[in-house]
């Protein structure tokens, strides 16, 4: 007797005669004779008490077929074959549609899902052939019945899901220090250790490279200036050793001479020693300026993934303040404004700029100089963007001003807004760690099954209800997929789990690297708060301060149920502001179809990104600022602030300073600003206009239009799915 099914996604249920009934049923209605109920269950009952105790759903179909051709009713097996095969042909063609889509490069949300990955090349191809193969084998061998469920129903969604069988993880802030003193060796060959800042510069691009075919995530550098800080150092040695052959002098005094700054400052009227030590300076700092040129070139050419992705990389720095720090930040600042190949915006890496009082805020601040010109460049190139040290959740008692690895514990960002520090189980610090995995929920269709509910406070409180289901599948899922990611060999991720992920170091090849990935990040994330509070209330966060209560409530129970989950599982959980750029738009396409377009949650091609005030909504800075601040300590996974600017912010980069002011006064973690800024690839000219189609210098319609899609930068529309564009189309100025 049939006691369970195996399904076609491998999934085992019990076995539901019924739906053998529907079956025949559902063939005989297409034959001349109609149904016949006693044949139906004559021939149902057989099936159940002659099959085996478990069964594939194939098998029972064939015995299905068997006996009805054993039957009077001839017609019926025949309707009942052709159905199966037209069911088998549907499923066939769903992959050889998307696959005809990918081949013909159709400019559609599954050929950009990601705006940084060129989808049209060989090897972008390649790249989603897998992906879109790769997803369809997760629902159906990896996914538990009651998350499958979740997924399908669009109230969950999976990010990197086609990553999930190679067992990767998400990203990693590399422990440089460990790379440049020490090497690494990521298949065949060697690094040795970095002697001059040039050296150092590449060894870092290499870094990154190398552990993004590992990942699924970004890569990024917590203290840019503190690492390369000591290769200033040897190439300054370097430069007055040249000296020394050159005038026949011992100069090795000079060595370890403390200077204030590495500065160019012209030799005239410098004699003796001062004029050597100068001399060596000019040049070293020359060199530095030449490797940090060399460091963006590489990180916007550099590909990986097969080939179709530059790194997506990203680098904190700010609070170094020895000269050779400073002078690291100076010209990485430097090379940042003067552009990539002829004078283009790099795209990558990501900046962050570490802001701290007593480091690199205040005018009495030994870095204010650097912090003000982290400014000017932020108004032409968008970056760096402004990371809050001082937040009262990015703080810890560790952190002391003379000590010389202070960067330890202080956080840093990854990518466009993932935050890890938090830990609980090792040192609280954002080194060597990283993101495991993360889910996003859709709280959207949770508020809109509510909508009927005519007394707010029922509704409400269904909201909960439905929300605490989900969030207990969501930890599951991704507790199930940690299980499965610590089951990979360290040998797997040949740089990762030897240099860079904390606790590597004792793993030998072949153990598993169960013993060290809690030590990473499991994120759940939301997205469409605001739509979810107007189904809710009527009204989104930016516009009703009924709302903005109702909204912290919902992200504040989101935090203190993860807080259980983390003692439940024992794992690092965190709430995630997600930085929704194909969900933004995957969800929405999917509600609209189940419930239509309802003005103000629906109505639109994408849910509002994460906490963040409606992009559409007409208000000011501050008051966006102020509603969006108090998440920041609740989405300690991950955020973002941004405003939106007008005119042009080559001329105003105080604008940029009173942004980083208010993220100051709120209690904000991290924050960018938006402007326009176009660029004629033809003649080079660079201004704000909006919606610039002709250059004004040379007549050319060949204009780059520079725009931030979720944190990071995309130099074209092209490549943007349907829900950012129509974000980016309904995007507004935030007045002061």
């Amino acid at each position: 007797m049939i006691q369970t099914v195996v399904k076609r996604d491998g999934r085992i249920v019990g076995y539901n005669e019924e739906k053998i009934v529907t079956a025949i049923r559902k063939a005989m209605l297409h034959t001349d004779k109609g149904e016949d109920m006693s044949l139906i269950r004559q021939i149902t009952d057989h099936i159940t008490f002659r099959g085996e105790a478990q069964m594939s759903v194939e098998a029972i179909q064939d015995m299905v077929e068997i006996e009805l051709m054993k039957s009077s009713r001839k017609d019926v097996a025949k309707a009942y074959i052709a159905y199966r095969d037209q069911r088998r042909i549907a499923r066939k063609a769903k992959t050889r549609d998307i696959f005809q889509e990918i081949i013909n490069i159709k400019n559609n949300d599954i050929t950009r899902e990601n705006a940084n990955m060129n989808a049209d090349t060989p090897a972008g191809m390649m790249m989603k052939f897998a992906s879109e193969t790769t997803k369809p084998f997760v629902d159906d061998y990896l996914l538990s019945e009651d998350v499958l469920d979740a997924v399908r129903n669009n109230y969950l969604h999976i990010h990197d899901k086609d990553y999930y069988p190679t067992k990767s993880l998400t990203c990693v802030q590399h422990p440089l220090d460990n790379i440049l003193h020490g090497g690494f060796s990521a298949g065949h060959g060697e690094s040795r250790p970095a002697k001059r800042i040039e050296t150092a510069s590449v060894l870092a691009c290499i870094s990154m490279e190398t552990a993004q075919n590992e990942m699924h995530g970004g890569q990024a550098i917590p203290a840019f200036d503190f690492y390369l800080a000591p290769f200033v150092r040897t190439s300054f040695i370097e430069e007055i050793k040249k000296l020394e052959d050159y005038n026949a002098k011992d100069y090795s005094h000079l060595y370890t001479k403390e200077v204030d700054d590495f500065v160019v400052r012209p030799l005239e009227g410098l004699t003796g020693e001062d004029r050597v030590l100068q001399h060596a300076m000019n040049k070293t700092v020359g060199r530095v300026h030449q490797a940090m040129e060399a460091f963006i070139h590489n990180m916007n050419t550099i590909h990986s993934r097969g080939g179709n992705q530059v790194v997506f990389s990203s680098i904190n720095y700010g609070t170094d303040t020895s000269a050779e720090g400073r002078c690291v930040i100076r010209e990485i600042l430097k090379s940042t404004y003067e552009g990539v190949g002829n004078g283009e915006t790099a795209i990558f890496p990501i900046q962050i700029w570490k802001k701290k009082r007593g480091v690199s805020y205040l005018p009495t601040d030994r870095n204010y100089d650097l912090y003000q010109l982290a400014c000017k460049v932020t108004a032409r190139r968008f970056f760096p963007n402004f990371l809050n040290l001082d937040a009262s959740y990015n703080q810890t008692d560790e952190w002391r001003a003379d000590d010389p690895k202070r960067y330890i514990h202080e956080v840093a960002t990854m990518g466009c807004r993932t935050r890890v520090f938090e830990n609980r189980f090792g040192p609280k610090t954002s080194i060597g760690r990283g993101n495991l995995s993360f889910s996003t929920i859709n709280i959207v269709k949770l508020a809109i099954e509510c909508m009927h509910i005519e007394n707010q406070e029922q509704r409400i409180a269904a909201f909960f209800a439905k929300l605490d289901n989900i969030l207990n599948i969501a930890a599951k899922q991704l507790h199930e997929r940690y299980e499965f990611q610590k089951t990979a060999y360290a040998k797997q991720f040949p740089l990762l789990m030897r240099s860079l992920w904390i606790g590597a170091e004792k793993l030998k090849p072949n153990d598993t690297i169960a013993s060290v990935i809690n030590q990473g990040t499991l994120g759940i994330g939301f997205i469409g708060l605001a739509e979810c509070l107007v189904a809710l209330t009527g009204h989104h966060h930016g516009e009703s301060q009924e709302a903005q209560e109702l909204g912290l409530k919902i992200i504040t129970y989101m935090r203190d149920r993860i807080n259980e989950f983390s003692e439940k599982y024992q794992h690092n959980y965190s709430v995630l502001a997600t930085p929704a750029e194909g969900l933004a738009g995957k969800f929405t396409k999917v509600d609209q179809k189940t419930f239509g377009k309802i003005p103000g949650i629906t109505d639109r091609d994408y849910y509002t990104n994460s906490n963040h005030v409606p992009v559409y909504y007409h208000c000011s800075a501050r008051h966006k600022a102020e509603v969006e601040a108090p998440y920041h300590n609740l989405t300690r996974g991950g955020h973002i602030f941004y405003v939106e600017i007008d005119g042009d912010a080559t001329h105003n980069p105080e604008v940029i300073m009173r942004v980083v002011d208010m993220m100051d006064q709120l209690d904000m973690g991290y924050g960018s600003v938006n402007h326009n800024r176009n660029r004629c690839m033809d003649c080079g000219y660079e201004d704000a206009t909006d919606g610039l189609e002709k250059c004004p210098h040379c007549g050319s319609t060949n204009i780059d239009k520079l725009q931030r899609i979720t944190g990071y930068l995309v130099g074209t529309t092209d490549r943007w799915n349907h829900g950012k564009l129509a974000e980016l189309h309904d995007r507004v100025v935030h007045g002061q």
